[in-house]
């Protein structure tokens, strides 16, 4: 079991650095010039090339990426090249906006989801399945955006009981900060809430033809109890996944949704910095997000591992 978790974190470690060779190629093949874009159209050749120079745009791209790699290494992600400010100490501010905003998701969306799943289940067939799965199916084809411009319109606008910009800062209490973050909190609940309970209820059904699930039938249990006491600790490994797929996605999937309500997250950051060909911090953006999705899904595939019996317990 030891060489199972040690493999998949080396492997989640070397998708990491597949993924930064992949976000630092996409950045330097962009059209167009990055010194001209950001000095403007009045910028002479002669400071052209000292931006470049600068930017270390003259060196081998081997050598620009084997540089940039050490900086992310060792925490420095470079200057942006809008305000030479610390690209570190602009992101992990806004990173936590965003961490803070995918936990609020998360409080809501997991027992919501986790809990009909099940219920579902139990009552498979039923009026309350049926709710359930029309329910998911309408949250899972509603795009974020529309779902919160949605919400603006008639929590915002028409009635007024939540801001509809969610505006932040260090200095916001905490109660201020959960009612001005609703509207993207529910926003995203609402779409991975649906995934999560179908997965869920699916995981659930699939360990029910089993033999041991039909012998406590046998024996007389009702469903409710051979669905809680058997078939869901057996069905865990693949629900914890799909959780843990879907909290990436709260982090990652974030940048449509603090576009729609201006919250300062990393998504925005990373939108600004597309606008203003801002490559440093476009990649460290990149990079946040990818090292938050791999570790998630390493973790769901290291649980997933220490949950099964076959596993955990040797022959």
């Amino acid at each position: 079991m030891l060489r199972l978790i040690l493999s998949r974190i080396g492997l989640g470690l070397l998708t990491l650095l597949i993924v930064s060779l992949v976000i630092f190629v996409l950045t330097q093949i962009l059209p167009g010039d990055v010194a001209s874009a950001v000095l403007g159209q009045n910028a002479t050749p002669e400071n052209l090339a000292v931006f470049r120079h600068e930017l270390g745009l003259d060196q081998p791209a081997v050598l620009r990426y084997l540089g940039w790699l050490k900086g992310v290494l060792h925490g420095d992600f470079g200057v942006a090249l809008t305000n030479r400010r610390d690209i570190v100490g602009e992101l992990w501010p806004r990173f936590k906006n965003t961490l803070f905003l995918a936990s609020y998701a998360a409080l809501l969306a997991l027992p919501i989801a986790v809990g009909f799943g099940i219920l579902a289940a139990v009552r498979e067939g039923r009026l309350t399945d049926r709710i359930a799965n029309i329910a998911a199916l309408v949250a899972i084809s509603a795009p974020e955006f529309f779902v919160g411009y949605l919400l603006i319109l008639n929590l915002a606008v028409n009635h007024d009981w939540f801001p509809s910009l969610a505006t932040v800062s260090s200095d916001t209490p905490f109660g201020e900060r959960v009612w001005t973050v609703t509207l993207p909190a529910v926003t995203m609940t609402f779409l991975v809430t649906a995934h999560m309970l179908r997965m869920t209820r699916n995981s659930v059904l699939s360990t029910m033809s089993t033999p041991y699930v039909e012998m406590a039938f046998l024996k007389g249990l009702t469903r409710g109890r051979v669905v809680t006491r058997h078939a869901l600790p057996n069905a865990a490994a693949p629900i914890i996944s799909v959780i843990a797929l879907n909290l990436a996605y709260l982090v990652v999937g974030v940048v449509v949704v603090e576009n729609v309500f201006t919250y300062p997250g990393i998504g925005q950051y990373m939108i600004d910095a597309v606008n203003k060909r801002d490559v440093p911090v476009i990649e460290a953006c990149g990079m946040v997000f990818a090292a938050v999705f791999i570790t998630l899904n390493t973790l769901a595939d290291v649980l997933a591992i220490l949950l099964n019996p076959r596993l955990r317990h040797p022959r």
